[in-house]
Order: structure tokens, then C-alpha cells, then sequence
């Protein structure tokens, strides 16, 4: 009797230990993430002639679900999104959580630590162009190959974090990749960019790009995870690289809500009560001088064709060129400090739906 009512007891308490904690630990660089608790990793990088480290938090939730990777810091000069990921550290539960988070807090430290705009300083690389990354390469190269192999491969979602870098006066926008031979993936991106909560939403038209098939390096770090069927969004949000509190709060809201949006925390998913604006067409404007820029409108207002932008002189005061909208629509970025090299792009002008 007493061995029977042992064997129903242990029967039940691995019925009920299996419903509250069904999630399995989450291997994650030979280490083992409990469920229900988060853990903080601090990875060394080197190639040889620079080293590096980047902070990842890994989330294992309380019960089986989808693999959320989040980067931060992909352009260390980019402060809303990395502040924003300090934050998530607070804000996502793991006793809450359905499945798993694996943020990247910063990527890119060299870039953060030495306020480099744009590129890594210790190879003069762009990370956001060196995906999927090359494990025998220069450090940039490395880090690159680290989140393809480490994060973006252990993923069913993805999402890279950005904002206006040194000189971009950026319009906060969430941006989704489509693709017409990927359509499945190319609609839950699209919803996830809606979860995200922001008034403008680019679309990243893939069509007729041969990474898409496998041909070319993707170069960028969500195109990299959308490359291999992972729905895949950006968020940009922060301009000319400042911070504010709003814009950090903005983010960590969105991203919160897309995991209620994934069914990966409890609670109704939150919407906009005005419908988001979409993007699919972008004109890019490139400057054919060097010199000086002097803007005459900025991120979000709505030009037409033929608007003037702003003029660039020379290093004398003479005027070399005046810039003129080659499309309707909104500013979604231009050059916002006065240095300007031939061939950079001036202005980004999306063309709203």
C-alpha cells in the first residue's frame, strides 16, 4: 500500500514539476541556463592582434517555447537601443517567460567604449556589413561569425536594434524583411514590426537579392538571420547618436510587447490606435561632392519631388550643388552635422502607402 501511494505521489510531482517547468535548460557556450532563471555571459573574442568581450543575458523561460535573439550595439555609437537592452534585463521575467531570450547587449564594445560612429576601431570594419562573418577573420569578422553561429542560428525570431548613428538625423521607424519566395516568414516579420508599436514600418523588399538565395554574403545581421528563414525586424529609434529616456522607453515597451505578441510572456498584445504607416519604396540621394551640408529640413517632415533639401558649399564658402527630393515623400533620414564625402548618402526618402 505505502510502495503504491509512493509510486502515485512520485507520479504526480513529475506531472505537476513537467507543467510548471516544462522548459528544458538551455545550452548556451557550454553552459547550462536553468529554467526560470536568466543568466549573464561575457564572451572574449580575439583574432589574434585586438581582443574584445560582449555581454549577452540569456532568458530560459519556465516552459517550452520559441528562441528570441536580440542584438544590441551592432554600431556601438547607437546609445537608445543598448541602454534600452540594460533595461530588458529588469524588465523580462524568466518565471513569466515561454521559451527563450538570448540578448546581445553590446556588440560591437570597441565601437561603445571609444565612441566610434559607424565602424569597430580596432579593424576600421563596419560589423553591420561583415554577416555571416568569417571565424578565421579580422576581429569584426569574428564577433559577426560569433552571433550568426551562436544567436541568430538558435533562433525562431529575430530582432537587431539601431538608432541614428554620429551624423544621422533618423526617423524612429520598425522595419521587416519580405521576400515574395518567402512569404510565410515575410508575414509573421510583418506582424512582429506592427507589435513593435511604431508609428512608421519599413519594409526590406528582398526580391531580386541573391544572398536571398544563398549566392552573396548578407552583409547586414537581420538579413543574415532572414537569409535562413528566421522572421526577422529592426528597430530604429534615436537620432544623431543621443539619448533620451523616451526613446529608451520606447523601445523596451515595443519589445515587450512583441513577446506578448509571440505568446512568450501572458498579457494582450498591445496596438496602435492608429494604424501604422507603411514604407516599401525608399529613394536613396547621394552627395557627388565633399564639403559642407547645410540642411534645410529633417527626419519626418514630408517633402514632394523637387523640394529643396539643402545645398553643399565647398570648404570656402562656395556653393558646389543644391539638393532637390527626387520623390514625394517622408525624410526617414539626412545628414544631420555639416561634414560631407562624395558618394554618402545625403537623404532617404520614404514613400508612404
Amino acid at each position: 500500500m505505502n510502495l503504491q501511494f509512493m509510486t502515485v505521489f512520485l507520479w504526480l510531482f513529475g506531472v505537476l514539476s513537467s507543467t510548471i517547468y516544462s522548459q528544458t535548460p538551455f545550452l548556451f557556450q557550454g553552459e547550462y541556463v536553468s529554467a526560470g532563471t536568466k543568466q549573464h555571459f561575457k564572451i572574449e573574442i580575439s583574432d589574434g592582434i585586438h581582443s574584445t568581450s560582449i555581454p549577452v543575458t540569456v532568458f530560459c523561460g519556465v516552459k517550452d517555447g520559441p528562441t528570441l535573439g536580440v542584438t544590441a550595439g551592432i554600431h556601438g555609437y547607437e546609445y537608445p537601443p543598448i541602454l534600452a537592452g540594460q533595461q530588458l534585463i529588469k524588465s523580462i521575467d524568466p518565471n513569466l517567460l515561454k521559451g527563450v531570450v538570448i540578448l546581445v547587449q553590446i556588440a560591437n564594445m570597441a565601437s561603445f567604449s571609444k565612441r566610434s560612429p559607424f565602424v569597430n576601431p580596432l579593424d576600421d570594419k563596419n560589423l553591420n556589413r561583415q554577416f555571416p562573418g568569417d571565424t578565421n577573420g579580422s576581429i569584426s569578422q569574428k564577433i559577426a561569425a560569433f552571433i550568426t553561429n551562436n544567436v541568430i542560428a538558435k533562433s525562431t525570431y529575430f530582432v537587431d536594434m539601431h538608432s541614428g548613428d554620429a551624423s544621422e538625423d533618423l526617423l524612429s521607424y520598425a522595419a521587416y524583411y519580405t521576400n515574395d519566395s518567402m512569404s510565410k516568414v515575410s508575414k509573421k516579420a510583418k506582424k512582429m514590426a506592427e507589435a513593435l508599436l511604431f508609428k512608421h514600418i519599413v519594409g526590406f523588399d528582398t526580391n531580386g537579392k541573391k544572398y536571398v538565395e544563398k549566392e552573396l554574403p548578407s552583409l547586414y545581421c537581420s538579413a543574415e538571420a532572414f537569409k535562413r528563414s528566421i522572421p526577422s525586424v529592426d528597430i530604429e529609434c534615436g537620432k544623431l547618436g543621443l539619448s533620451s529616456k523616451s526613446l529608451v522607453f520606447q523601445i523596451e515597451k515595443g519589445m515587450l510587447n512583441l513577446l506578448k505578441h509571440l505568446a512568450m510572456v501572458p498579457g494582450e498584445e498591445e496596438t496602435r490606435e492608429k494604424k501604422p504607416l507603411f514604407i516599401n519604396k525608399r529613394t536613396f540621394q547621394e552627395s557627388k561632392f565633399d564639403g559642407i551640408f547645410y540642411p534645410e529640413k529633417q527626419s519626418g517632415d514630408y517633402v514632394e519631388k523637387g523640394t529643396q533639401i539643402g545645398v553643399i558649399t565647398d570648404y570656402f564658402g562656395k556653393q558646389l550643388d543644391t539638393i532637390y527630393a527626387k520623390s514625394n515623400g517622408v525624410i526617414l533620414l539626412i545628414i544631420g552635422t555639416p561634414p560631407v564625402n562624395k558618394g554618402e548618402t545625403i537623404v532617404v526618402i520614404g514613400q508612404v502607402n
